[in-house]
């Protein structure tokens, strides 16, 4: 190398055989690196003598205060409560979210990741969408890997292959607690209605329930597990449609979500029967909807405070390279109402 040009950041890069953003991040002292890539670099500073530029360094530590957060659909109360809480604890220390829906449409998922980090945002936080598919696609996680070199990504899925920081669910966790409560209550006959077999979260649950039902002894009846593409209310009504035409009819319904129950409710009704003298029915996440449904509605669910604290502390732990864990679980907790009887 030519002794009277000046080393930058890149050739330090290309003699450890590293990227830039990892150059960086041993420059800031950020744990995201292994010992081996930090060696390197350490070892091609020494080589060039290299200094940062103090003015490029001071642009580069410049944050916007704003974090982008992408959401399947902030209709579903599910992800509106999480939101919000979200919302709220970053305004506590001193950020601002930027909400994009990505709607189920995987390119305007990518078209919402590339605004945000044109925005520049000091960080990107998913929830739903790619992130809960039970295989990760190849080319998304490339995408989600080349913005988590410079800019810190939050996911609550589990996107195998991906450089970036989980705040999820126990799925399983939830489906036990459910599972025990209706047991007890002298439950033998358990259908469970809703989501898909490409959704990690769906995949953990049913897993679990096969489990359960094996563990009390219970057999295991596939037309009492139903599939649903939305995870909204219409296919909550579809699928319990179904169930009613069954010759042996579950005395008890566990639903994928708050949004699918209220469907599940509603078909009940227009067949003049009701929850929870015909059916019990209990349901996950434990939103708005279980209050001001009739009768109220037995779910699992979670802290939503503590879960948008979760997040929100991991990403700007993220953002000031602190120390923070690669995986947060959430634990879930069982909200009994008045949708469930006791089998005597």
């Amino acid at each position: 190398m030519d002794s009277k040009r000046v080393v930058t950041i890149y050739d330090v890069a290309k003699e450890a055989n590293v990227s830039v953003a990892t150059v960086s991040r041993v420059l800031t002292h950020n744990a995201r690196v292994s010992a081996e890539k930090k060696k390197r670099v350490e070892q091609a500073i020494d080589k060039y003598n290299y200094h940062p530029n103090a003015l490029a360094r001071g642009l580069s530590e410049t944050k916007s205060k704003t974090i982008g957060i992408i959401i399947s659909d902030v209709r579903n109360p599910f992800y509106a409560s999480l939101f919000v809480e979200c919302e709220s604890k970053a305004y506590e220390m001193g950020y601002m979210l930027l909400l994009c829906n990505s709607l189920g449409n995987n390119q305007l998922e990518d078209m919402h990741l590339e605004k945000l980090v044109s925005q520049r945002v000091d960080a990107i936080i998913q929830i739903g969408g790619r992130v809960d598919e039970l295989v990760a696609c190849p080319e998304y996680v490339d995408h989600i890997n080349r913005i988590a070199n410079t800019t810190p990504v939050v996911i609550t899925g589990r996107l195998e292959g991906a450089d970036c920081y989980q705040v999820n669910i126990d799925e399983a966790s939830a489906m036990e607690c459910i599972m025990e409560y209706l047991i007890e209550l002298g439950h033998t006959k358990i259908a469970f209605l809703g989501g898909r077999m490409d959704v990690k979260g769906t995949v953990d649950k049913r897993s679990k329930y096969r489990q359960m039902l094996m563990r009390y002894g219970l057999p295991y009846r596939s037309e009492y597990v139903l599939d649903s593409e939305f995870y909204d209310n219409a296919d909550g009504y579809l699928c319990m449609q179904k169930i009613l035409q069954l010759s042996e009819r579950p005395t008890a319904i566990i639903a994928i979500n708050d949004f699918t129950a209220s469907g599940i409710m509603k078909s009940i009704a227009e067949n003049n029967m009701n929850v929870p003298e015909d059916f019990s029915l209990a349901s996950f996440d434990n939103t708005f909807l279980t209050d001001v449904m009739i009768p109220q509605l037995t779910s699992v669910g979670y802290d939503y405070q503590k879960f948008g604290d979760e997040i929100m502390n991991v990403a700007i732990q993220a953002i000031n390279s602190e120390p923070v864990p690669q995986i947060t679980i959430v634990n879930p907790k069982l909200v009994v109402r008045n949708s469930c009887r006791r089998i005597k």
